[in-house]
């Protein structure tokens, strides 16, 4: 499997999964091109073999696909690489691409990106769609072989919220109020929660920013906070309605505490982050309008699951009327979850085609 990133590797994660349930005595390789993506996987997978995918030279490509000579290849969502594909039809290596995400202004609908294409069309044997537009805009340019199967990260979030969610200390510092968390947050995201902490009442505020680096800055924004290391290391809570947390892989878990969660990425062009790790566990998701790549975003609002917003104060007002009105909270809560729930089993949908 190849991952570009680590939000592609959650992705990729329940088809590979089955595949090594139903292939018990395989090897598998996973491959990755972004650091974030391959250093947080390796502290925590001990089994599969996991290694930085060659840059795209033809030479060193086939080096690297004949030393492991995969049966199955796939990647995920749209990271696509010339020689490497091309080497593995030479191998007889079957590939897909599962959960492709194809839309209007990507490189393949430039008049220089015809050749792409037509390298699509030779060594790709099935592209498994996440939403119809994606299948019918393949299907224009001459993608043929391809069906919609839907986004395996519902079927990714639909075990996040089975698994033990405990986060230690969590429950102590919510107490008996209600939690506001920020997730991946950012710039935009720092500047809600400085306006929410000053009218919200009855509730206590999460923030795990995006960047550990912005800890430090959110400690002068929000100096009476308290960082989640400082409990591990002296668990006393102070009289602070903010939390800190200042290291990774938690947020996951930490949305399971939240009533209302904003997910950050959403003010800005780099792009929203994962909205269904909220919404998997019955939480409205607020979030800002840039988010073309991120089709369940509009899903999610047309559930009346989730809010979306172009200015930072405008969501602000929104959450603290939602934190005011508890049959809308209840409504929206159970929007989100639903929404989910009822989401079909993609990673089934692939695995039987790909076992066909």
């Amino acid at each position: 499997m190849h991952a570009a990133s680590l939000g592609e590797y959650e992705q990729g994660l329940p088809v590979l999964e089955k595949l090594k349930e139903k292939y018990p005595n395989h090897k598998v390789l996973i491959t990755f091109f972004s650091p974030s993506g391959y250093e947080n996987v390796l502290k925590k997978n001990k089994e599969d073999i996991l290694c930085y995918l060659p840059f795209d030279k033809k030479s060193t490509i086939s080096e690297f696909v004949k030393a492991v000579h995969p049966e199955i290849f796939f990647t995920v969502k749209y990271d696509f690489w010339y020689h490497l594909l091309e080497e593995l039809k030479k191998q007889n290596t079957k590939v897909f691409v599962i959960s492709a995400l194809f839309y209007e202004n990507q490189v393949y609908f430039k008049s220089y990106g015809k050749w792409f294409v037509n390298e699509l069309k030779k060594n790709v044997d099935w592209i498994f769609h996440q939403t119809e537009k994606s299948l019918s805009l393949a299907q224009k340019l001459g993608l043929t072989k391809g069906s919609v199967s839907g986004d395996t990260r519902f079927d990714r979030v639909k075990q996040i919220k089975n698994r033990d969610n405990f986060v230690e200390f969590i429950s102590d510092f919510k107490a008996d109020k209600k939690l506001l968390v920020f997730g991946s947050s950012w710039e935009a995201e720092e500047k809600m929660a400085q306006i929410l902490s000053q009218k919200l009442e009855n509730f206590k505020i999460l923030i795990a920013p995006h960047d550990l680096k912005r800890v430090q800055n959110l400690k002068q924004i929000f100096p009476k906070a308290i960082l989640y290391s400082e409990l591990k290391s002296n668990y006393q809570l102070p009289n602070t309605n903010i939390l800190i947390i200042d290291c990774i892989g938690l947020l996951s878990k930490l949305y399971s505490y939240a009533d209302i969660a904003i997910v950050g990425g959403g003010f800005h062009d780099k792009g929203l982050h994962n909205i269904l790790e909220a919404a998997t566990f019955g939480v409205p998701v607020v979030f800002g309008n840039q988010y073309k790549k991120n089709p369940e975003a509009d899903a999610l609002i047309a559930q009346n699951g989730g809010k979306s917003f172009a200015q930072v104060e405008l969501a602000a007002d929104f959450v603290l009327e939602l934190s005011k009105n508890s049959n809308l909270l209840q409504e929206m809560s159970e929007n989100a979850g639903n929404f989910v729930h009822f989401q079909p089993n993609s990673s089934e949908i692939i695995l039987e085609k790909i076992l066909a």
